[in-house]
């Protein structure tokens, strides 16, 4: 399935997901909120609660805003509102309010009812039998005439989960925004400056002469929503789109075209065929190997007949990505791999002089501590790879882009990879600055996987390989 039909059949269900929190742009928790992104929906479930004869809405359900500027804060506020509803006189109640770890069950979870019931019976309270009872009465303290839960109930031996109802949290982005008569939306509330100025994200990042497919789709929509958040707080933010138009790959596709006389007039479905062609050949045919290994150096090196099959191939790439970014509203500089082959050379030099990288076995190497393998960056026939490049695209973002925030969205599986880049960097001293260190972060996603699909081996911004469903 590929992304343009996941678009047409309106089908990006992740720009409405139900969120547990309305201040999702307050970003010192944006890599938390965002992993936790794919939870599961839930239907209009009933709310069995009656209305506790001791309490008064009035007491009950203040304004969000005397809660503080968090959901968790409110949360906190009303259930010790309904604990002293419960206890009259007692004001040593202390209600936690945490985020569900099963999205199942709810947004929050209340566990104070089991601490609050041992402190009872070492005073020898027996009002409750047990922490359940207790739970139970405190969410009938809770007057079930608020609008702000679509349901609150006790599993277990007293959690007190809490699912938030779909018009409170609509409510409350509307106390946070507001449309203006230009159609542009502002906030209302004061949010806290951060400290970086200029933001780098790097994110969709498809391959060329490959369809866009649903795990490039979904880095899209988490990128960009990323870029939207920092902007909103005032963060200058350049979205970089890192696709994959370098490497053995290309050697192997160009081999095989040159070995064919294929045109350059083909479109992105007759690619992936010849790609597929090509790869085929590369794992049977020694000499055909060797060929497409030898092409990747020389289109490296600026071969110009290469050079020229290898543009035509991109800009085809290119039309069809537009058209997926052109759906989604989603405007993103292209800078490929290719881009950053003039700097490797320096930027491995420089690794070299500092004895970052070393060699081993005649590739190029870098060794971190607590890692079981190293990071390949030159290869022993003297190629780049995807590390040569990603190091030097993050050299260039740090000193051309002057960037104060680096942000990667790539799936999980590309975590090992990002830590072993973002230690050589830092051992580098290239996060180092006088009025601050660069940041560096990758925010990752898991993989998407459906019917009948397996896992190949891409560069490191590939997630999936779908062969039907």
């Amino acid at each position: 399935m590929s992304a343009r039909a996941l678009c047409n059949s309106r089908s990006l269900h992740l720009y409405k997901r139900h969120s547990s929190s309305i201040d999702m742009f307050r970003i010192a928790s944006v890599r938390q909120q965002l992993g936790q992104a794919n939870r599961p929906r839930r239907g209009n479930l009933p709310r069995p609660r009656k209305y506790h004869p001791r309490a008064r809405f009035s007491e009950i359900a203040a304004p969000v805003s005397t809660g503080g500027d968090s959901l968790r804060s409110t949360m906190k506020l009303m259930f010790s509102q309904a604990g002293n509803v419960v206890f009259p006189g007692e004001s040593s109640l202390d209600f936690e309010i945490a985020e569900c770890s099963n999205r199942a069950l709810g947004d929050y979870q209340c566990n104070s009812a089991m601490k609050i019931f041992a402190e009872l019976k070492d005073r020898g309270d027996t009002r409750f039998k047990n922490p359940r009872s207790l739970a139970e009465a405190i969410i009938q303290a809770i007057p079930a005439e608020n609008s702000f839960f679509e349901k609150l109930a006790v599993a277990g031996p007293g959690f007190i989960n809490i699912t938030f109802s779909r018009e409170f949290l609509a409510q409350e982005a509307l106390r946070v925004f507001h449309c203006s008569a230009d159609g542009t939306f502002e906030t209302t509330r004061k949010f806290r400056k951060l400290t970086a100025k200029r933001a780098v994200v790097d994110y969709s990042s498809p391959n060329i002469a490959k369809e866009m497919h649903v795990g490039h789709l979904r880095s899209t929509i988490i990128g960009e929503t990323i870029c939207r958040a920092l902007e909103f707080v005032g963060v200058e933010v350049i979205r970089l789109n890192h696709v994959g138009d370098w490497g053995t790959q290309f050697g192997m596709l160009l081999a095989h075209l040159e070995d064919i006389s294929e045109s350059s007039d083909f479109e992105v479905k007759n690619l992936q065929e010849l790609y597929k062609q090509s790869k085929i050949r590369f794992d049977s045919d020694e000499d055909f190997k060797k060929r497409a290994r030898a092409a990747v150096v020389h289109l490296q090196a600026g071969d110009k007949h290469l050079k020229e099959k290898w543009t035509d191939i991109c800009e085809v790439s290119r039309q069809d990505f537009e058209e997926i970014y052109r759906l989604l509203d989603v405007h993103i500089l292209e800078r490929g791999e290719s881009y950053y082959n003039y700097l490797i050379p320096d930027v491995l030099s420089e690794l070299i002089e500092k004895e970052i990288a070393v060699q081993s076995d005649g590739a190029l190497c870098i060794f971190a501590d607590g890692s079981d393998s190293p990071l390949i960056c030159r290869k022993s026939n003297g190629s780049f790879n995807y590390a040569s490049t990603d190091l030097a695209a993050l050299w260039q973002r740090i000193s051309d882009l002057c960037a104060d925030w680096i942000i990667y969205v790539t799936d999980v599986g590309q975590k090992k990879h990002f830590d072993a880049i973002f230690d050589a960097a830092s051992r580098a001293g290239w996060l180092k600055r006088e009025n601050g260190n660069v940041s560096l972060d990758h925010v990752g996603f898991g993989l998407v996987m459906v019917y009948c699909v397996f896992l190949v081996k891409t560069p490191p911004r590939s997630y999936l390989t779908f062969i039907g469903g």
